[in-house]
């Protein structure tokens, strides 16, 4: 099986830096998405490109917002499981700003301003590492802007089709100490989606700050979905 790994708003295939040695020290087939970030439509469509070059079973690995694109690109006949990693979730018809908005205000967000677009734009300061990234390795955090593009508001916005967890199992690391998304949404998102939760001690950027333990999720999903 071909695990296919979907970075967040914003992000790059860095997103996945510390977790792909281990996937290949592991002997897995996998390939990393680099999407643009500027609708969830396109994101879908380059993950599905993934998927179709792939000529394989598919496992679906999604962080933050890389879990709304899965959720679409999911429906894939080739897909046979998703892999939430402190991710979003989306039910059909709601976008990730209508989950965001259910919920009190994430601590992110006083750390974050809105562009002349809509985009978020984020704020950077020893406050925000220490509020946000604690556990984030100090070589990854100093790389931070050669692996940051911005995203356009489209990708908060853009309302999901019928998600994939409906017909698929999935699985759902829940970050209990995200100050991104909040804990009780995750929990929830996790448990509509039937998800099987397993939880980790660690802020909202578990790829860097707990690769060993994404591994460990991937690796229970392949055995299941095989």
């Amino acid at each position: 099986m071909h695990v296919v790994l979907v970075h967040g708003a914003g992000g790059s295939p860095a997103s996945w830096s510390l977790v792909t040695p281990l996937l290949e020290a592991e002997g897995l087939t996998f390939s990393v998405a680099d999407n643009p970030s500027q609708s969830l439509r396109d994101d879908v469509e380059r993950v599905i490109e993934i998927i179709e070059a792939a000529g394989d079973d598919i496992l679906l690995v999604g962080h933050s917002y890389g879990g709304a694109v899965i959720s679409n690109a999911g429906r894939h006949e080739r897909v046979r499981g998703l892999v939430y990693i402190a991710a979003f979730a989306p039910d059909q018809g709601e976008s990730v700003q209508d989950i965001v908005t259910r919920y009190p205000a994430a601590e992110v967000e006083s750390f974050m301003t809105r562009g002349p677009n809509g985009e978020w734009l984020w704020g950077d300061s020893p406050a925000a590492r220490e509020a946000l990234a604690w556990d984030v390795p100090a070589e990854v955090w100093d790389r931070r802007e050669e692996d940051h593009r911005e995203s356009a508001d489209a990708i908060f916005t853009d309302l999901t089709g019928e998600p994939a967890w409906r017909d698929l199992p999935a699985w759902y690391l829940l970050a209990t100490r995200d100050k991104h998304i909040r804990v009780e949404a995750q929990r929830d998102m996790a448990a509509r989606a039937g998800a099987y939760v397993i939880e980790v001690e660690s802020s909202h950027a578990v790829p860097h700050a707990a690769p060993a333990r994404v591994l460990d999720v991937i690796v229970r999903a392949l055995a299941a979905s095989t």
